[in-house]
């Protein structure tokens, strides 16, 4: 694998398990060193099982003994967001609202950049005992398996099987379904193995018995042996399968002579030894030889002198940084579970004393006090609520981690209610944004519960809190429900709080989609907004009813409702709407269904400022995708795909099944028009996305099943594609597919159905399409219908009839700025075009589509243009640069005027009105570079698309 790095197609990523001593680091080991010797930059970390608090801890570790070469990289200023979000986290004080990290999977991304500039000369990156790494570790390693560096890069995890949490299991098991993860199982040594390369010198029957002990286990014959040499008591030389002493504590699945072996071996350390062993086993990465000091009691000659016996003993070993590390992490955990559990404590409370002393900031020293924590401590809880504030946007799941110290010792009396519950409020918070939705909802309910009449405020927010995490778990029901009852409650809710919860139930609503049952209460809102002087409340429900409208189909309506709302988001400054960022994603939205383009991009790009620099990372999908699906139709497919990838990323964190098939939906679109035809990634993405999202009615459901619909489509699978959407819209007629999309989707069902013999449904979903388009009145799902009809008279043989059908698609597209579907008509015509000898006129509409593919990294449609060439361009002159920017209905304007056509009589040719014919010459001598209608002529005739021509 080494050899073949940076080859298209070859696994970027090796998955090394087995159980504990089998010798996985041992390999690692080698991977490393034969990448030194062949010149690869190599980083290795390893993760601990008492670092769990520490965030990006596995990393830290892998950059703390890089080459000269990757510390002058990391180092680098167009790197130094990398630098700040891997150290500065836990070494300078932060409120968790670092802009540029976004916080977490902005760093994602920086570190895989990081990555791929260092694999310009080959890079490795191990690491070891994934199993125990940290909750941010753990993802920023699935980012890397999904997304790998680009480049010469080898990425190589080490892991134990049944101590690995489920998410990193099923990245690893994806990467092997997909082919870009190799999984390597090591398996126990055999007899002859062992005895050669561990035992040589020890008799063959004694080698023997003693491999038989280990159950070729090379950690534990390594001990067996080692005990043989030095005359120490042996366990019983046979596997004893029974046995479970060490299927309790840390070392569950080691084989209890090993641990046995070990615990001998500790058994004869000198008192201060001992000693010493437990703090450095306590300390961890802080085990330096001043804090060992410290925490040990032991004078600084001591520590020198012990630890030199110790190291001459092959217990301790030197790591880097000048920090002492016990030989094994399994010497680490014995030595840690059998200090005693006050001694234990009391190792921690000195080290974070003497980090405070130090000035270290909270987030340092927050892994020690939790560690030292015994009984309720103010001022512990204290540095513990600091750490969780700085860890909250980058580390959500440490900071959950770190809340819940604080609440399990903090006193359950009556006057630490509302401290309890702000607390609590911040941890369901926490839990919520790292996946962990169910217990953040278990949670909410208790707090609801137990808040009852005496804390109505604090009951409130837990109310609106619970309700995002019903919706995330699919439960909108439940939501609106829970909703309804606090709003009925005597007293109501503050008007503030009141816009919040109605805007909540209308956004359960939209997602069954059941917005009208809840339009009375967003108007409610907007009316309380109103009158209680709250222009950011009032916007957020504006935009929430144009997104209620423009989904509906109420096109009208939404216009209104958008354009209110945009006057005033426009008006707020950004820290006044900070508050609710959410009004964005609904006025992005309901721009984007609008076909306002440019306002949902704007609108679009200020959300993700807003909410990057305050750590919404619940709004950041919704942009993501909003920005994903603009940047697709108007053909930018590379950021489009960007995009929709760090949603997907975000949604796979938050643990929603729902949100992940939305994101999915949205970036199996993407896959679709960004890669060659032929690849298989848009069908499986969409696969996923409608496992994820299932065969609910709601709007993110229906939504995947009508992208798995086009993908199968694309795929030549048209029965398929017609199951998928009519499943979507709850049958044929499509009744409860989003009105506002419908026209497309009966495009391609049309198209499906065609395809697969059945005419009669072609000519019923193609005249149902112009029927909803007529409705909707937006010139891109119009484009669509007349697409559809298009592809029926195509079939009858109507060949001029589909020309003007597709080249009326293609205007219609070019007024609504959809510049990726204005391309694909004009692919769709091009040859039809040529069919009717207009060979100059195809050829035009050809270029212009390869350009706009090719320009916006459309894959899908730049090799349908260049599978449609033959038959487009027979006997057809190259297009000159200077009319290769005129679009076809430009051009065909064009060559009326060099046919000698008045104006008026090119406005009746083309069923036009003289006005739009005298436009489009005025864009035409811009374009081509003539002052004039007669050199205007003179150009068309030369090159050969005048009269006659």
């Amino acid at each position: 694998m080494l050899a073949g790095l940076g080859r298209s197609g070859l696994p970027e990523v090796v998955d090394v398990v087995g159980e504990p001593g089998i010798g996985k680091s041992r390999l690692l080991d080698e991977v490393c060193a034969r990448a030194r010797r062949a010149g690869f930059t190599v980083l290795r970390g390893r993760a601990t099982e008492y670092e769990h608090q520490v965030p990006f801890h596995l990393f830290t570790d892998a950059f703390a003994d890089a080459d000269p070469g990757a510390q002058a990289a990391l180092a680098d200023p167009a790197f130094a967001e990398v630098h700040s979000a891997l150290y500065g986290i836990r070494q300078a004080p932060g409120d968790g609202s670092v802009e540029s990290a976004a916080a977490r999977f902005g760093l994602h991304r920086a570190i895989t950049a990081f990555l791929t500039q260092l694999g310009e000369r080959g890079l490795v990156l191990a690491l070891d005992d994934v199993h125990w790494a940290d909750p941010a570790s753990r993802e920023l390693v699935d980012h890397l398996i999904r997304h790998p560096a680009r480049g010469r890069v080898l990425l190589v995890v080490a892991r134990r099987v049944r101590q690995t949490p489920t998410s990193l299991t099923a990245a690893l098991t994806r990467g092997a379904d997909s082919g870009t993860v190799v999984h390597l199982p090591l398996e126990p040594l055999s007899e002859q193995e062992s005895v050669l390369a561990l035992a040589p010198d020890i008799a063959e029957d004694q080698a023997k018995r003693l491999h038989a002990a280990s159950e070729g286990n090379p950690l534990y014959l390594l001990a067996l042996g080692h005990a043989h040499r030095t005359g120490a008591s042996l366990p019983r030389l046979t596997p004893d399968t029974h046995a479970d002493a060490t299927e309790s504590g840390y070392v569950a699945g080691l084989p209890g002579g090993l641990a046995a072996l070990l615990l001998d071996e500790l058994g004869t350390l000198t008192e201060s030894q001992r000693r010493l062993v437990g703090a450095v086993a306590a300390l961890g990465d802080h085990a330096s030889s001043a804090l060992l000091a410290v925490v040990s009691e032991l004078s600084v000659r001591d520590v020198e002198q012990e630890t030199t016996a110790l190291v001459a003993r092959d217990l301790l070993r030197a790591g880097p940084g000048g920090r002492w590390m016990l030989r094994h992490p399994l010497v680490r955990a014995l030595v840690y579970e059998r200090t005693a559990p006050g001694r234990r404590a009391e190792f921690h409370r000195r080290a974070a004393r003497e980090l405070a002393r130090r000035g270290a900031p909270a987030t340092e020293r927050a892994h020690h006090v939790a560690r030292s924590l015994t009984d309720w401590d103010p001022q512990a809880a204290e540095v513990l609520t600091e750490a969780a504030a700085g860890f909250a946007s980058s580390a959500p799941a440490i900071a959950g981690q770190l809340l819940d110290v604080v609440l399990t010792h903090m006193p359950d009396t009556p006057d630490r209610f509302t401290q309890r519950g702000e607390l609590l409020l911040a941890r369901t918070r926490a839990l919520g944004v790292s996946g962990n939705l169910r217990e953040s909802r278990d949670l909410l309910h208790s707090l609801i519960e137990n808040a009852g009449k005496n804390h109505p405020e604090l009951r409130t927010r837990a109310v609106a809190q619970c309700a995002v995490m019903e919706r995330h778990l699919g439960h909108s029901p439940e939501a609106t429900a829970l909703l309804r009852r606090e709003l009925s409650r005597d007293p109501g809710p503050s008007p503030a709080q009141a816009v919040s919860l109605r805007l909540a139930l209308g956004m359960s609503a939209l997602l069954t989609a059941s917005y009208p049952q809840a339009r009375a209460d967003v108007a409610q809102a907007v009316a309380v907004a109103r009158a209680d002087d709250d222009p950011t409340g009032e916007a957020a429900a504006l935009a929430l009813a144009a997104l209620g409208e423009a989904y509906e189909g109420e096109t009208e309506a939404a216009a209104g409702f958008a354009d209110s709302a945009a006057s005033l988001a426009d008006a707020l400054t950004d820290p006044g709407l900070a508050g609710l960022c959410e009004a964005l994603v609904w006025l992005a939205w309901a721009e984007t269904l609008l076909e306002r383009y440019a306002d949902a991009e704007r609108h679009i790009t200020r959300g993700l400022g807003i909410a990057r620099r305050t750590g919404q990372l619940h709004v950041l999908p919704h942009l993501l995708t909003s920005r994903a699906f603009v940047h697709l139709t108007t053909c930018r497919l590379p950021s489009a795909l960007e995009a929709a990838e760090e949603a997907e990323s975000i949604a796979r964190a938050a643990g929603s099944d729902d949100l992940l098939g939305f994101t999915l939906a949205i970036k199996t679109l993407v896959l679709l028009l960004a890669r060659p035809l032929g690849d298989g990634s848009a069908l499986a993405t969409g696969e996923e996305a409608t496992a994820a999202a299932g065969r609910s009615r709601g709007w993110w459901s229906s939504l995947a099943w009508c992208m798995l619909g086009h993908a199968a489509f694309v795929s030549g699978d048209p029965h398929r594609a017609q199951e998928a959407i009519t499943t979507a819209g709850g049958g044929p007629e499509l009744p409860l597919l989003q009105p506002s999309i419908r026209p497309g989707q009966l495009d391609t069902l049309a198209a499906a159905a065609l395809t697969a013999g059945d005419v009669e449904a072609a000519e019923r979903w193609a005249a149902q399409a112009t029927h909803e388009a007529d409705r909707l009145g937006l010139d891109g799902q119009r484009a669509a219908a007349l697409r559809a009809q298009a592809t029926l008279a195509e079939h009858h043989g109507e060949t001029g009839k589909a020309v003007r059908l597709l080249d009326a698609a293609a205007q219609e597209y070019v007024r609504c700025g959809q510049t990726l579907w204005e391309a694909y008509s004009l692919l769709r015509a091009a040859p039809l075009v040529q069919r009717t000898g207009q060979g100059a006129r195809a050829a035009a509409m050809w270029h212009r589509a390869h350009r706009i593919a090719v320009g916006g990294g459309a894959r899908l449609l730049v090799d349908l243009a260049e599978l449609i060439r033959p038959q487009v361009m027979a006997e057809t002159p190259e297009l000159p640069a200077q009319l290769a920017e005129l679009t076809a209905r430009e051009l065909e304007v064009a060559e009326l005027v060099a046919q000698g056509l008045s104006n008026q009589d090119i406005a009746a040719r083309l069923h036009l009105s003289r006005r739009t014919v005298e436009t489009h010459l005025s864009s035409i001598y811009r374009k081509a570079s003539v002052p004039s209608r007669a050199a205007l002529a003179g150009l068309m005739t030369r090159v050969g698309l005048g009269a006659g021509s």
